[in-house]
């Protein structure tokens, strides 16, 4: 029996771009909900079809990302959550994601959102220090932030939300402090990222100009340590690199990427990976503009720009670089099941016997590798050494 689908659908709009950020995003004017409503309904359909080749599939998690997906009507997302609802097998505890932004606009369509299905909230705060906010070029305020985390608390079963260290000249003592108080407003699952420079963004530009510099080295393992140890007093425990919950309380959804997982991804520029009868697993990718995505869906019922099917090396390559990002590490075996190759073929002998040697990867049992805190602490330098 094939394992269960994680869908993912993309709205990909904004109010306003934030200097950091470089996702797929943009700032409209106006936006037809009704046009861009039906053009996914459309994909989803389209998606469903390739999906259930053998039977209908079953169906384990819905994530609306963006973008802000919370600006989208909540109609919208009701009428989507049916159709998937309708073209798949869902799981009776089906996880529905919906982010949003704690700005007064979005606040007020949460109830409206819960109405429509969605039972988790991942709400984009990333501070609480209002000079921090300004930096990041937020649209709320602190206090805002605060009144959201309560209200999406009383609203959705399960609650997530995501802040930003590493930041100019953040001290360790103040993200401690920041972090308890964000802790103490009570969520089950918290995504800490460490602020980094992505090319293109208006944040690249000003680095590159020397308007600020950023924590490194040893100061941000510092903030790192920080960060667990806080969220550990809280009952959050760290499953990913920049992921901690409660036990029980892991994003689904982001557990089939990491876990090199099928899932479907509709919308602009959103991603896939689906096996098929003949047990290709196809990597695929549509358009990233929001009007020319509209244009073909409403053409050709799709708007796939690129479709590959993956070589065995590349499956083998994937699923390391995304498992690694684990705690509980990688399952051998499921590697060596979904590439098709010896494990032994999947990586560099030398650097995985040096690594363990350092103590930065660990078996655990005789099928399980997983990065130990320092690795994960090195991860970007250590996996292209042992990623054939």
């Amino acid at each position: 029996m094939m394992e269960p689908l994680a869908l993912y659908i993309h709205w990909p709009f904004c109010a306003a771009k934030c200097p950091y950020c470089d996702f797929n995003s943009h700032v409209r004017d106006r936006i037809d909900q009704a046009g861009f409503a039906a053009a996914l309904r459309r994909e989803l359909a389209h998606e469903a079809a390739r999906a259930n080749h053998a039977g209908k599939r079953r169906l384990a998690s819905i994530f609306f990302g963006g973008g802000t997906p919370s600006l989208m009507d909540p109609s919208t997302a009701a009428l989507l959550i049916e159709d998937a609802r309708s073209l798949f097998e869902a799981e009776p505890d089906l996880e529905i994601t919906l982010e949003a932004n704690p700005t007064s606009v979005e606040l007020a369509k949460l109830r409206a959102f819960r109405a429509a299905g969605i039972n988790r909230a991942s709400l984009g705060v990333q501070a609480l220090d209002p000079a921090a906010l300004a930096f990041l070029g937020r649209r709320h305020d602190a206090g805002e932030a605060i009144a959201a985390l309560e209200l999406a608390r009383a609203t959705f079963p399960r609650l997530s939300f995501d802040l930003i260290y590493a930041r100019p000249g953040q001290a360790e003592a103040a993200w401690r402090a920041e972090l308890r108080q964000a802790l103490a407003l009570a969520a089950d699952h918290l995504s800490l990222y460490q602020l980094t420079i992505e090319p293109g963004t208006q944040f690249a530009t000003l680095f590159g100009r020397g308007a600020f510099t950023l924590p490194e080295g040893e100061e941000a393992a510092r903030l790192y340590t920080a960060t667990a140890e806080e969220a550990a007093r809280f009952g959050l425990l760290p499953y990913e690199i920049s992921n901690y919950a409660q036990p029980g309380a892991e994003s689904r959804h982001n557990l089939a990427y990491w876990r090199y997982g099928d899932y479907l991804g509709i919308g602009a520029g959103a991603h896939q990976r689906l096996t098929m009868p003949d047990g290709r697993l196809l990597a695929i990718r549509r358009h990233r503009g929001p009007e020319e995505w509209l244009r073909r869906v409403n053409r050709y019922g799709h708007a796939v720009v690129e479709e590959e099917a993956l070589s065995p090396r590349d499956r083998a390559r994937e699923a390391l670089l995304m498992g690694l990002r684990l705690t509980e590490g990688v399952d051998v075996r499921r590697i060596e099941e979904r590439s098709g190759l010896p494990f032994a073929d999947c990586v560099e002998a030398e650097a995985l016997k040096d690594l363990l040697a350092q103590g930065l990867l660990a078996w655990h049992g005789p099928a399980r590798l997983a990065a130990t805190p320092d690795g994960l602490l090195r991860l970007d330098s250590l996996l292209p050494l042992l990623v054939r």
